[in-house]
């Protein structure tokens, strides 16, 4: 069974947010979605710098099974990558919470996690 931090908010498209004391969010996927593609071994993170728009195609990630694009859980900046991806994209299917998040954003103005769902209503949308 897959873990949701309840810190965390979540998108329909199993993307994580979790906002941070600067006010940027860090941006992962969840433990489910990592589990579904299973082993990960490459990840295309988008650029520093670029902008991004909640919903919107932002990385890919590919698998030994699959390439999945990964969404924007909100609209602001790409402000941060995680380096250690490039050499272990692994990472992610070890620890999807914690060192294999994939990239930090700060938000637009006005930017905010409402929309997005929280722990319990996530687990249960994936259940369905």
């Amino acid at each position: 069974m897959s873990e949701f931090p309840a810190e965390f908010k979540y998108a329909s498209s199993h993307e994580w947010a979790r906002l941070e004391s600067d006010g940027s969010v860090l941006i992962g996927i969840t433990d489910h979605a990592q589990d579904a593609l299973g082993d990960i071994v490459y990840i295309e993170l988008p650029e520093v710098g670029a902008q991004v728009h909640a919903g919107a195609e932002v990385a890919v990630i590919e698998s030994v099974k699959a390439a999945s694009d990964i969404y924007s859980p909100i609209t602001g900046e790409v402000v941060e990558v995680n380096p250690a991806l490039e050499d272990e994209p692994e990472t992610v299917n070890s620890s999807p919470y914690a060192d294999g998040w994939l990239f930090r954003v700060m938000p637009a103005d006005g930017e905010n996690l409402d929309d997005l769902m929280d722990a319990d209503t996530y687990a249960a949308s994936i259940e369905e």
